[in-house]
């Protein structure tokens, strides 16, 4: 069931809805984080009508979520030109997700600063080699996904892949993107010897953009781990559309049971 599906078969409720996390929406024995970071942004959007928007996400993976959920958001304070909304999404087994969100208009201003360049030797989407079907857990049969950085002779905490959602109809292009942007595998992935647990603890997302646009819904995601000891990582993530502009930065803590 796409995400699109699943907003069509929510239950309204106090402060926002609850709705089902489909089966295929899992990562474990958990929600996607993407997918539950998603809902909650939907309901965000939801309390109020007029917000300008989005610019920032905090997110807390508190813990597992799975079946039924409530998402109820609620509002933090409203400027003259900035919201904040905070959203909690909770099942059975209590708090499973937090997250803050920043909407904010536009102001005028002196400074002009865009510095964020894809990173060196990006795979065009159209010459990029897609990644076979089955390969990851069972969310990734909801996005079409390349590579989209060459190989190194030596492995390095960078993944890059070109990430497509397949069923978008009608989605906030703003929720799209947050549904997108954790798509990734940690980038320190790629140097661990052995299989084990993965749980990302915490995400901030600020976007460079005020409307997330590429071309037939192609992004670029990069994460690049910078740090790993004693069962934690962060890394670096960015989101590029098709042409390369940059629409989104962030960080992810990550917890390594291994």
């Amino acid at each position: 069931m796409s995400l699109p599906d699943t907003l069509s078969n929510l239950r309204r409720i106090d402060g926002g809805f609850a709705t089902t996390i489909p089966d295929d929406w899992m990562q474990g024995r958990t929600s996607y984080g993407g997918f539950s970071a998603a809902l909650a942004l939907e309901a965000a959007r939801g309390l109020v009508d007029d917000l300008p928007p989005l610019r920032s996400a905090q997110v807390s993976f508190v813990g597992p979520l799975s079946g039924e959920v409530d998402v109820r958001a609620r509002i933090l304070r409203r400027g003259r030109n900035a919201s904040w909304i905070s959203v909690e999404v909770t099942s059975a087994a209590g708090v499973g997700l937090t997250a803050t969100f920043v909407f904010m208009g536009a102001v005028e201003s002196a400074l002009h600063l865009h510095q964020v360049p894809p990173p060196a030797g990006v795979i065009p989407v159209d010459q990029a080699r897609a990644i076979p079907d089955g390969r990851g857990p069972g969310f990734a049969g909801h996005f079409n996904r390349r590579f989209g950085l060459p190989r190194t002779a030596q492995p390095e905490p960078e993944i890059g892949w070109w990430v497509q959602l397949k069923d978008r109809a009608g989605l906030d292009p703003m929720v799209e993107l947050m549904l997108c942007a954790d798509a990734l595998p940690p980038g320190v992935l790629l140097l661990m010897t052995g299989a084990g647990p993965i749980s990302s603890m915490t995400w901030l997302v600020n976007l460079l953009t005020p409307l997330p646009e590429t071309n037939d819904g192609w992004w670029l995601l990069r994460s690049a781990g910078n740090y790993a000891e004693k069962g934690c990582s962060s890394q670096d993530m960015a989101i590029w559309n098709a042409d390369g502009t940059a629409v989104a930065v962030g960080m992810q803590s990550i917890a390594l049971f291994r």
